[in-house]
């Protein structure tokens, strides 16, 4: 399964799923394609949206500061993209000439403390523009929150936006969902980091408190089913997943679904959301700015107060997706995305990173030792020391360290580096390579093995070759996904002798296939 396929899984754009074919029972306006404006493209849920949007045969418009960060999407040939700020009033009244439906996709929270006041002030002009312009519909994705208490500086605002755009006269759906959850999903980073690096973890009481995940293809399956919903309907619709859990057990539900063992969880109550917050920044790559306004709203119960939406909205047909099948889905599109990532391809920048609106944190933590060096020999020359690798032929640098490694996998239970390789000259897909698995080949390029030692994660070894000018560039890179913390003190620990084994490598496989072009040109 390629990326694609696996972002389209997550999402829940397979072809045709069950959600698709519930959406297909909602009647579609008549005549010319309806024109859509989605507001936060190059955010986590609009990067996702358009791709459905276009799907379903909408004309797709997007209002972004930046068209080169729209043009990294695949489907930028597609849209219209006009440039300009949401919170500029004749940016936004350009953007909505002859648009249909407006989605509101669009919140400032890691523009810092003032963020309440920028939504206001973008919530307003959108709210005047898309009345002014005709539009039919705004679709609006909230916060769930309870009634009748003092919410957080960061529900309070996505409530105020909501009840300025229901306020319009556009009618207006917005939708109230908790965490979402899916690979680059604020919320849901925050319980993958937390979970994967602390096997025991201090914190404060709203751990206890009840909240209602929701998988990320069911949001969209409900955004693009509300731009279809009667015209006479505006109102805010309580959306979520089939299961209600405290804090604490969405971060066990994770830790079961990524192999690892459940995390001891002491409620503290003199934990303030301050003091939380800047653990939170402290223990995993989420930004304080973005972390402090989401643990201040977990001190609220955020649980569907009605279904009401299964009154006006379809489910999709084949029903809402559990937490740990939403779990499950994006860790299995995060493993595949690093197998199938290699260096060759330049539009990745790393395994982590399966959609340009990610965030650099999103996605599983990633460590990487990459290497490079220019030859004078052919690329035929350097492929050809590559392929030799292991087995009699060794791999190129530190016997001792490689085999004193062979000999600790032999004593804990792993293969260790008596399996050899098959062939002295040849290499295929599943060849063993002593402690390794030939994972891919391309012939004359890369070849990438897979490790089969008993490691606290997962890892890779990507060996390549490109021709530069009469000589060759050798490239070479290790990939590790650490399994919760001892996998993080794992790389660490193995980082003094990275230094001995791979640039060792990278100037003996260089070396090699240099000494054989002098010998052949001597001749």
């Amino acid at each position: 399964m390629n990326d694609a396929a696996n972002e389209r899984n997550e999402a829940g754009l397979s072809a045709p799923t069950g959600a698709e074919e519930a959406l297909r029972a909602i009647p579609k306006p008549s005549g010319e394609a309806p024109r859509a404006l989605v507001l936060g493209a190059t955010g986590y849920l609009g990067g996702r949206l358009v791709p459905r949007l276009l799907n379903a045969g909408y004309r797709v418009r997007t209002l972004s500061r930046s068209a080169e960060r729209i043009r990294a999407y695949p489907w930028s040939e597609e849209i219209e993209i006009e440039v300009g700020d949401a919170a500029d009033g004749e940016a936004v009244a350009r953007a909505m000439v002859g648009v249909d439906v407006v989605f509101y996709l669009v919140h400032s929270m890691s523009s810092g403390p003032k963020f309440a006041a920028k939504d206001r002030e973008i919530a307003e002009t959108v709210a005047t523009s898309a009345r002014e312009a005709g539009v039919s519909r705004i679709v609006y994705l909230g916060g769930l929150h309870p009634e009748g208490v003092k919410l957080s500086p960061h529900l309070e605002s996505r409530a105020e936006v909501g009840r300025i755009l229901l306020d319009s006269g556009v009618p207006t759906l917005e939708l109230q969902a908790g965490v979402v959850i899916g690979s680059g999903s604020a919320s849901s980073e925050m319980v993958r980091h937390l979970t994967e690096v602390l096997p025991y973890m201090p914190a404060p009481k709203w751990v206890r408190n009840f909240i209602q995940p929701i998988a990320v293809r069911d949001v969209l399956h409900y955004l693009l089913a509300a731009a279809r919903a009667a015209p006479e309907i505006s109102r805010a619709l309580d959306i979520g997943g089939p299961d209600v859990l405290r804090y604490g057990q969405m971060m066990n539900g994770y830790a079961v679904e990524a192999g690892l063992p459940q995390r001891g969880i002491a409620s503290l109550p003199v934990l303030t959301p301050k003091l939380a917050s800047h653990w939170v920044g402290l223990v995993t790559p989420v930004p304080t700015s973005i972390a402090r306004p989401l643990v201040e709203s977990l001190q609220h119960r955020c649980v569907m107060r009605n279904h009401d939406v299964d009154e006006i909205l379809p489910q999709p047909a084949d029903g809402l997706t559990s937490y740990r099948e939403a779990v499950r889905l994006a860790l299995g599109r995060i493993e595949v995305d690093a197998i199938e990532t290699s260096w060759v391809d330049a539009r990745v920048a790393a395994p982590s990173e399966p959609l340009p609106s990610d965030p650099e944190w999103a996605g599983r933590t990633v460590f990487t030792d990459a290497r490079e060096r220019e030859s004078a020999a052919t690329p035929d020359a350097v492929w050809a020391v590559i392929t030799q690798i292991g087995g009699e032929t060794g791999w190129y640098s530190s016997p001792r360290l490689w085999a004193l490694r062979g000999w600790y996998d032999r004593l804990t239970g792993g293969v260790g580096l008596q399996r050899g390789r098959r062939s002295k000259t040849q290499l295929v897909v599943g060849d063993a390579v002593d402690v390794w698995r030939v994972e891919a080949v391309e012939p004359g390029r890369c070849l990438r093995l897979r490790a089969e030692m008993r490691v606290p994660g997962l890892a890779w070894l990507e060996l390549g070759v490109e021709p530069v000018g009469h000589g060759s560039i050798y490239r070479q890179r290790a990939v590790f996904f650490p399994r919760g913390l001892a996998g993080r003190l794992y790389w660490l620990s193995m980082l003094p002798f990275h230094g001995l084994i791979f640039s060792g490598m990278v100037a003996r496989i260089v070396s090699l296939a240099e000494g054989e072009r002098a010998k052949h040109g001597s001749r």
